[in-house]
């Protein structure tokens, strides 16, 4: 009997050395390691993936520890582990579900195209993915925008922070959930798509917020007399979409056969080219007072207004001088 005891004994003592080594002494990860949980995956599920990126030194260990820990639960997401842990500081971490996050900064000014690409670069999936979002889930902008063909406009430009759990559609939603925020702060609650395509050519047209006022009067003023708004963004917006854009305008652009060439047609074009900012959403609304119909850039990163053609032509050659002497 005393033999029997002898041998429980040790064989309690060797698990407890198991099960502490398990639990109290920290794995190594080869480096910085992404683990990517998804929803669903079983306890030892979990404990499989940790183990096998070495963020954990036993699947048993880890699973006994769950038995006992089972609040809050294990929250499905990506980790980046970077340092030595244990079970138990591995098995804290997704309780308080401790997931890695992805920065995407969308500036003013940036296109469907331009945001597909920092979606990519972020490591939050393909390119091609949130583009066909982009391109066809509509629904998301509906009500204010009945007329849409793709959310151009509606990606309202910020810092977002999202995770790989998250769809194509969930990041969208979230720029889209911003537009309307930031909409009704400004009071835009009328004609929206008509706000926001003259909002998204005055982005790209200057970077300059104070001028943008002047921009949006040199506009407005064109529209009401049906005189072609000739802004050169929207060729470029109706290459990008065609595919044709070679990263430059020549003078046979101006002739591109597209409803965004705003050359060839007056008025607005069809839909937004670019997502615009606040400051370009507030110029569209409230445009300045002004009799300008035409403007140039300055040299300086401004631009130079006109109301006369004659006035516009003796701006240009100003900047032609100026670029000339540099």
């Amino acid at each position: 009997m005393r033999k029997f005891f002898a041998f429980v004994f040790f064989v309690l003592l060797a698990v407890a050395g198991w099960l502490a080594f398990g639990l109290l002494v920290p794995a190594v990860p080869p480096g910085p390691t992404f683990v990517m949980l998804r929803p669903g995956y079983s306890t030892r599920r979990i404990a499989r993936e940790l183990k096998n990126a070495g963020v954990i030194r036993s699947r048993d260990a880890f699973v006994l520890w769950h038995a006992f820990h089972k609040k809050p639960s294990l929250k499905a997401g990506e980790y980046l582990f970077q340092r030595d842990s244990n079970v138990m500081e591995v098995h804290e971490r997704l309780a308080r579900g401790e997931v890695y996050v992805h920065t995407v900064v969308i500036p003013e000014g940036f296109n469907m195209f331009d945001i597909a690409k920092s979606i990519e670069a972020a490591g939050l999936g393909p390119a091609a993915e949130f583009l066909k979002v982009a391109t066809t889930d509509t629904g998301l902008i509906s009500d204010l925008s009945p007329q849409a063909t793709s959310l151009e406009g509606y990606l309202f430009p910020n810092t977002y922070e999202f995770t790989r759990t998250q769809t194509m559609r969930d990041m969208a939603g979230e720029m889209v959930k911003q537009f309307r925020l930031v909409a009704g702060q400004i009071g835009l609650t009328q004609e929206v798509p008509t706000t926001v395509t003259l909002a998204s050519i005055i982005e790209k047209e200057t970077a300059v917020p104070e001028e943008r006022p002047e921009v949006a009067s040199v506009y407005t003023n064109r529209l009401a007399k049906r005189i072609p708004l000739q802004a050169d963004p929207c060729v470029i917006y109706a290459e990008l979409l065609s595919g044709t854009y070679g990263g430059a305008l020549h003078h046979n652009d101006m002739q591109f056969d597209s409803a965004y060439n705003t050359y060839r047609h007056a008025g607005l074009p069809p839909g937004p080219i670019a997502n615009p900012g606040r400051s370009s959403l507030e110029a569209a609304l409230h445009p300045a007072q002004t009799k300008y119909f035409y403007f140039v850039a300055d040299g300086n990163g401004g631009h130079h207004f006109a109301t006369t053609l004659e006035e516009h032509n003796k701006n240009v050659a100003a900047l032609r001088r100026a670029v000339a002497h540099r």
